[in-house]
């Protein structure tokens, strides 16, 4: 199966300026979204990305048998691989240059993906890819002294 890849060339990290100086994400240098959140490792859960029966993906029994497990209710989900609990079909390395090995026949779930949103944003910080930002300090209002 052909790799679907994006034609972005990207800087520093997976992201780059734009005009006004505002960062744009580029999903093939990142791929933190492909792997399962720290929430979910916490408790042991590794359902992360489930395979319903409207994608693309069952129409290739030999993907389905490779890539994915089923659940004791039944479900099924994409494999997870690896010390970051990334998705079985992303190759290279994260933060760096990666792709998604079945990106035209990827999950429902993987294509409702944004880049940049919070989601995004949360994941690319927990792999390392973005350092947590400084939190906002309240604004000091002038004190109103009496002489």
């Amino acid at each position: 199966m052909a790799r679907g890849r994006a034609t972005l060339h990207a800087t520093s990290m997976g992201r780059k300026k734009t005009a006004a100086n505002e960062p744009e994400f580029d999903c093939v240098t990142c791929g933190a979204c492909c792997c399962n959140r720290d929430q979910n490792r916490e408790i042991d859960y590794d359902e992360y990305v489930e395979v319903l029966k409207k994608d693309k993906i069952n129409k290739h029994p030999e993907l389905i048998k490779k890539l994915t497990f089923t659940n004791a209710k039944g479900e099924v989900h994409m494999r997870l691989v690896g010390v970051n609990q990334r998705c079985c079909a992303l190759s290279g390395r994260l933060g760096e240059s990666v792709s998604c090995d079945i990106y035209e026949v990827r999950p429902g779930v993987c294509r409702l993906v944004k880049a940049g949103d919070e989601e995004c944003r949360k994941a690319r910080i927990e792999r390392g890819i973005d350092e947590q930002p400084e939190p906002k300090r309240a604004k000091r209002q002038g004190s109103s002294r009496r002489a």
